[in-house]
């Protein structure tokens, strides 16, 4: 845990740690909202995050998805807009983002009178305009979508006082830098609004822009590192391209609860998708081919345990917010290693034990060291029954340790022992597929 500021010849000030929502900092009307959704202690990043930014601080907070960062930003937002008279943006980097931000914007809406909309792209842009007349205090928008409403009203942000950019890192990787800069040119000056910066990761870029657009920000580092995240064992499987499907449908059938399935394209998606559903399993896909409206419907099915399987391209799976995630499977491995981290922290949130298993094949030996030395941890290696596993550089068989598993047990120890001797299962309609669907996975 780290907190600075950024600027050398600014002596770093140090804020009394929120222990309680209860707290006198907070005001009584945030406090209701918050108790009424039974929310009273604040995580770590809430904890040094809220009364830095209460106090006035710009704020440049590393933090992994999961450790409660938007309220981090929200719940202080909500107190400067209910003692002043400016208006809020929060940017991120897309739309399902954009709405769960925004659902909890709401949550404080009819108690402190502070109404928020969303622009997002994928939704009719005549509806958008009709929120802005409005004049909503807050704005949760993606960059690419207030770039096209600031072309027709470039004067809309000139009363933001407070400025979020989340998932700062996400922004950049998707190529949204010159939208950013675009944006930035119409909210106020950097010594005349309050800027709050959130990154998972903070590569060179990151950095520089938060020197250009923030006024000696303090700097909060609470996210742990993947290392130091004892919630998430983190396996890898070696087999060949082949057997991916059946170590899908391997993994799936040796755990209960709630999976997300990560793949490279959304022709991947929906492939693996169709083959769930065929083989009786309840799944839902999320991808840039689905519309607004189907991805929300996606993953409101998820939330509410309808669906009990998701599978995700990684630029769609921005914004989940699922605490109760058991499994995250890399069925492709990610192009990098700070996309893996984004990936595994989809599991083990909210105080729980996540489990993150990636599909690795033989040529991919360099990409699995890159992300080995990121997070500074071997994986290791498992099985899932019925699945032959090859080896990363000679391709023979090898016996992978099983890390006090004991032998005929698969992926997830425990007492079920994976297909029971049964090889090559895929995707069919009936038969066992049946009831596994009507299996409670609470």
């Amino acid at each position: 845990m780290n907190t600075s500021h950024t600027d050398a010849a600014v002596s770093a000030v140090s804020h009394a740690l929120l222990r309680s929502y209860d707290d006198a900092l907070i005001h009584d009307r945030i406090v209701r909202v918050l108790q009424s959704k039974k929310i009273t202690t604040p995580t770590p990043i809430q904890s040094q995050a809220i009364p830095a930014v209460i106090a006035g601080d710009d704020v440049m907070g590393i933090a992994q998805t999961g450790t409660g960062k938007t309220l981090a930003f929200v719940v202080p937002m909500m107190q400067k807009l209910l003692q002043s008279q400016g208006n809020a943006l929060v940017v991120v980097p897309t739309r399902e983002l954009a709405y769960q931000v925004e659902e909890v914007c709401r949550w404080f809406a009819q108690s402190l009178n502070i109404f928020s909309t969303v622009i997002v792209g994928g939704a009719p842009m005549d509806r958008q305009m009709r929120d802005l007349k409005r004049r909503p205090r807050v704005i949760v928008a993606t960059p690419g979508r207030l770039n096209d409403h600031l072309e027709r009203n470039p004067k809309m942000l000139s009363s933001t006082s407070y400025l979020v950019l989340d998932e700062a890192d996400r922004m950049f990787d998707m190529g949204f830098a010159p939208q950013i800069k675009m944006i930035l040119k119409h909210v106020p000056e950097k010594d005349q609004r309050q800027t709050v910066l959130f990154s998972a990761t903070m590569p060179d870029e990151i950095a520089r822009l938060a020197r250009d657009i923030m006024h000696t920000p303090l700097h909060i580092e609470i996210a742990p590192t993947p290392e130091t995240k004892v919630d998430i064992t983190q396996e890898i499987i070696i087999i060949e391209k082949a057997q991916h499907m059946n170590a899908l449908f391997a993994a799936i059938k040796e755990v209960e609860g709630t999976v997300l399935v990560f793949t490279r394209t959304k022709h991947q998606a929906r492939k693996l998708t169709y083959a769930l559903r065929d083989a009786n399993q309840r799944a839902e896909e999320l991808h840039s081919g689905r519309s607004l409206a189907q991805r929300k419907k996606a993953l409101q099915a998820v939330k509410e345990k309808r669906s009990r399987i998701l599978v995700a391209t990684d630029i769609a799976a921005r914004g989940i917010d699922i605490d109760h995630m058991e499994l995250v499977i890399n069925y492709d491995l990610p192009e990098s290693p700070e996309e893996y981290v984004h990936r595994i922290g989809r599991t083990g949130r909210a105080g729980r034990k996540g489990r993150a298993l990636s599909f690795v094949i033989a040529d991919q030996s360099d990409l699995l060291r890159r992300i080995e030395r990121t997070i500074k941890k071997t994986l290791d290696r498992t099985t899932l029954q019925g699945v032959p596993t090859t080896d990363l550089k000679m391709g023979a068989s090898f016996n992978p340790r099983r890390n006090g598993r004991g032998g005929g047990r698969g992926f997830g120890g425990g007492s079920r022992g994976g297909f029971g001797g049964r090889r090559n299962f895929g995707p069919r309609r009936g038969g066992n597929g049946r009831s596994q669907q009507n299996r409670n996975f609470n």
